[in-house]
């Protein structure tokens, strides 16, 4: 008895570290599966889906708001057609070099031949193929400050561990502005081969 007790308990828990989310609060995530798993990070393979995205130069803060308001404006109608997409999450915001790129998830019912074409020509669409990301979670009112040390406290777990960083960082944020901070869901994360 205490061995089927222990296999049920392992195979519940092994279930757990396979499977992924496929929404946050009802609204539909890019496809992942989980296959390590430690405390606040986890290593997830990411399978293709479809972005929206724009380029914004300046501060963090700013970069986001701006790029925010554009792709906000694309779903809720901001289109050649004026339809209306359901809103996904994260809302993905990345370090280049000189600019922040910002964008969000097309729900995967779209292709880039049936999605509107946007009015605002800083948007384009950007199919993402599979990729490897370590992630860690936490909650809070991030700042540009806290988000960047959390960065670079992953990036040197990362690589103490071995691990090649091929992008990043990537700072996804879950939730919306009025959400308490103790229940947001935020994700700092690196691509890594």
């Amino acid at each position: 008895m205490r061995k089927m007790i222990l296999a049920a308990v392992l195979g519940v828990a092994m279930a757990g570290t396979a499977g992924a989310e496929d929404t946050h609060k009802g609204y539909e995530m890019p496809p992942y599966s989980v296959e390590w798993s430690e405390g606040a990070r986890e290593i997830r393979s990411y399978g293709p889906h479809l972005l929206a995205e724009v380029k914004v130069v300046g501060g963090r803060q700013g970069a986001i708001q701006a790029g925010f308001r554009m792709l906000a404006g694309y779903i809720f109608g901001g289109n050649a057609t004026g339809e209306k997409i359901a809103m996904t999450v994260p809302v993905a915001q990345t370090a280049e070099k000189d600019f922040w790129t910002v964008s969000f998830m097309m729900p995967a019912r779209y292709t880039t031949e049936t999605l509107p074409a946007p009015r605002d020509d800083r948007i384009r669409f950007v199919p993402v193929g599979p990729s490897r990301q370590l992630v860690e979670r936490f909650s809070g009112l991030p700042g540009s400050a806290g988000l960047s040390d959390r960065a670079e406290t992953l990036r040197a777990w990362a690589e103490s561990q071995g691990y090649e960083i091929l992008a990043g960082p990537h700072y996804y944020f879950y939730d919306a502005p009025l959400t308490l901070p103790w229940k947001r869901r935020n994700e700092v994360a690196f691509t890594i081969r």
